[in-house]
């Protein structure tokens, strides 16, 4: 089929406490699972290091532009599948794998303090918890100022907000990596079907100004 959705997603490696990152992990058994016949699926393993990211993601935005880049990263707070609302520009303090961090502490120098996705996170909330897959999904407007909201930011940026994250609970914490594979093609399957029903998410990009409190998080 000449007319394949193009979707990349993109697990982080190992960093920290975290010797096995579950993000790559239920990446991994999202490849197994596919998306179906429709869509072209290309997955990704992310190094934890800002200077990689900025590297790498110019070039999963390349054409054929995607349709959607989702990025799933591990957090150790969670305990539900978190689909992240929006990428933040500043407050990048942490020091990555390198024992780097950027000088300015943000992502783009000229960018908006805050990029929201095209995608309403609430709906797909609302719509995959409805079916029964097991696992819980929740929305958050934090994706914790390290490597998971450096990265969304800067995806959101270059795909004018076509772009999605969702943070992973360690294993076992309480899921497997099988049932954080469904989670992840069960969200990004009626991700998919909110943009193809909705052709305005394709000519729009919410650039919104946000402040909010941050709290410390244990987040990639």
């Amino acid at each position: 089929m000449a007319n394949k959705k193009k979707v990349i997603v993109t697990g982080f490696e190992p960093f920290g406490g975290h010797a096995v990152n579950s993000s790559w992990v239920a990446v991994q058994e999202l490849e197994k699972l596919g998306l179906g016949e429709a869509v072209d699926l290309h997955v990704c393993e992310v190094p934890v290091e800002y200077q990689a990211v900025q590297d790498l993601l110019p070039s999963l935005w390349k054409e054929p532009q995607p349709q959607l880049v989702v990025h799933v990263g591990v957090s150790g707070l969670a305990t539900t599948v978190t689909l992240e609302q929006c990428g933040h520009n500043k407050g990048y303090k942490r020091l990555d794998n390198c024992s780097f961090c950027p000088a300015s502490q943000c992502c783009m120098d000229s960018g908006p303090d805050c990029i929201q996705s095209v995608l309403d996170m609430e709906t797909v909330c609302k719509t995959v918890n409805g079916s029964d897959l097991g696992v819980t999904l929740s929305v958050s407007k934090d994706a914790g100022r390290y490597l998971c909201d450096y990265t969304y930011y800067t995806s959101l940026y270059l795909g004018h907000g076509h772009s999605a994250f969702i943070h992973v609970p360690p294993l076992g914490k309480p899921y497997s990596s099988q049932d954080l594979g469904r989670a992840l093609q069960a969200a990004v399957q009626e991700m998919l079907k909110i943009l193809e029903l909705d052709p305005q998410h394709n000519k729009h990009c919410n650039h919104e100004q946000h402040h909010h409190h941050h709290h410390q998080h244990d987040h990639v």
